[in-house]
């Protein structure tokens, strides 16, 4: 019964308690979950701790999550769990100083609200990409995040490199409109590039 609904019927099931429709879902995405963060991280249980991260935070914060696209959720969940885990392993480089007010002050940060920041322009940014031509959206997604160049995506779907470019240029300019804080468009190329 469960296997016949689709992911917004299953999600609807689970904000209401029901265990059943939470298995389905997991069993039918776990798989991508864990290949998006293998595709980061080639450590096998990593990548598996990372997907029950992801699965049991979807159970445990399920009456306050509002997921519209769950395989872009899913998708993004996953790479920000990577790049938690791969800061967290990295050493901290700490520096004992006596006088704290000679710091330059662009070496002291909030590193967890730049984290908090970047995470809501991302969710953001996907909302955008959301919104656009499938055709366009998928243009631009090879562009940015499989790191295809114009004439490689050209080729794989079998168009013309120009048609590449102005899909590319539109997606852009529609990001552009939408992100109007300044810092959001520098931070925007930082991640797409």
């Amino acid at each position: 019964m469960y296997s016949q609904l689709n992911d917004i019927e299953l999600w609807e099931k689970i904000k209401q308690d029901d265990t059943a429709a939470y298995e389905t879902l997991f069993n039918r995405h776990w798989e991508k979950v864990f290949k998006t963060a293998f595709s980061y991280i080639k450590d096998h249980d990593l990548c598996s701790d990372i997907t029950h991260d992801i699965f049991l935070n979807i159970w445990n914060k399920r009456a306050h999550l509002d997921i519209i696209y769950l395989k872009e959720y899913l998708k993004t969940a996953a790479r920000y769990h990577v790049y938690k885990k791969q800061k967290s392993v990295r050493k901290l480089h700490l520096s004992y100083v006596d006088e704290y007010e000679n710091i330059p002050q662009a070496s002291v940060k909030n590193e967890a609200e730049e984290q908090l920041n970047l995470r809501e322009l991302e969710l953001n940014i996907e909302g955008l990409l959301n919104r656009l031509p499938k055709r366009c959206k998928q243009i631009f997604l090879m562009s940015r995040y499989e790191n295809l160049s114009n004439a490689e995506i050209a080729e794989k779907l079998a168009i013309s490199k120009r048609s590449v470019e102005n899909q590319i240029t539109s997606a852009l300019k529609y990001l552009r409109e939408h992100l109007k804080e300044a810092g959001a468009i520098v931070l925007l190329f930082q991640i797409l590039k």
